[in-house]
């Protein structure tokens, strides 16, 4: 069920259906799991995000060139709360519950609402923090809040077509890959293709039910 305490939420009726519009005024809620806090990214947490940030292996896929200095971590950060406050992007910073460190991020890089009901979600890691199951556990908390919270429909996300773990570890949560999309992204080096992958609602519930 939507939480209303998370953002501001209009209704807007479509066809016969009453949909849900999800405004997050900036909001960045907390999400918890087990082991995780999913929270909001402030300016005191640079340094700890440019280590990941400044590693080659962590953004290698990533559209973003390795960082340099804890200034342009800071940056970033201040970056993805404006975008927040704006509604073009919803970011948060995954920590440790147990030493309070930010292991990596995830979120939604876009949504559309009216007309779409879907959004596409980003996310990385730590180098240090691979293969423990972290990101898998983050999605427990990310994804039910786009499907129930936000009100979308589809959950997308756009993988490097070289980045077999990213795409292995999506099919792992039950996204289906679609297919190849030429020169859908632009970066300095120029056009890049991309793999489409996608999870729907009802997908998901069903997938809740196994």
């Amino acid at each position: 069920m939507a939480n209303e305490s998370y953002g501001l939420q209009e209704k807007r009726r479509i066809g016969s259906e009453c949909q849900v519009m999800y405004r997050c005024k900036g909001r960045i809620p907390e999400l918890e799991t087990a082991r995780l806090r999913l929270r909001k990214m402030r300016r005191r947490d640079a340094a700890q995000m440019f280590v990941h940030w400044s590693d080659r292996e962590v953004t290698r896929y990533m559209n973003l060139a390795p960082m340099i200095g804890t200034s342009e971590a800071a940056d970033m950060i201040a970056l993805l709360n404006h975008m927040a406050g704006e509604e073009d992007a919803l970011r948060w910073g995954i920590e440790l519950k147990d030493t309070g460190k930010l292991i990596g991020s995830c979120g939604f890089n876009t949504w559309q609402l009216e007309g779409a009901f879907r959004g596409e979600i980003g996310y990385e890691l730590g180098r240090d923090y691979w293969r423990y199951g972290y990101m898998s556990e983050a999605f427990t908390a990310l994804l039910p809040f786009g499907y129930e919270t936000m009100g979308l429909n589809r959950i997308e996300a756009l993988v490097d077509p070289r980045n077999a773990a990213s795409g292995s570890f999506l099919t792992s949560q039950g996204f289906t890959r679609e297919g190849l999309l030429r020169q859908v992204q632009h970066t300095s080096t120029g056009y890049k293709d991309m793999v489409m992958y996608s999870l729907l609602y009802d997908e998901f519930l069903r997938n809740k039910k196994r």
